[in-house]
């Protein structure tokens, strides 16, 4: 049987989503707008929304790094 995880923080209307809500697979990003990092990172999203195409819901979370990104919460 395999095993599944559960966020602390379930997925809600508040996440900015795509892909179907019963999909088997939730991909959950915590990024930062202004973060080169966060951005590179959706390179690597698209290929796997690619490669599993309903089976995947891919929630980003904003996740501001106020300290090192002075613009991040705009």
């Amino acid at each position: 049987m395999p095993h599944q995880a559960h966020l602390t923080l379930p997925v809600n209307e508040q996440d900015h989503t795509q892909g179907p809500a019963q999909a088997p697979v939730t991909l959950v990003l915590y990024g930062d707008y202004e973060c080169p990092y966060t951005r590179q990172s959706l390179t690597g999203v698209r290929a796997i929304q690619q490669e599993l195409g309903e089976q995947l819901r891919f929630v980003f979370r904003n996740f501001p790094l106020i300290e090192i990104h002075p613009h991040a919460l705009h």
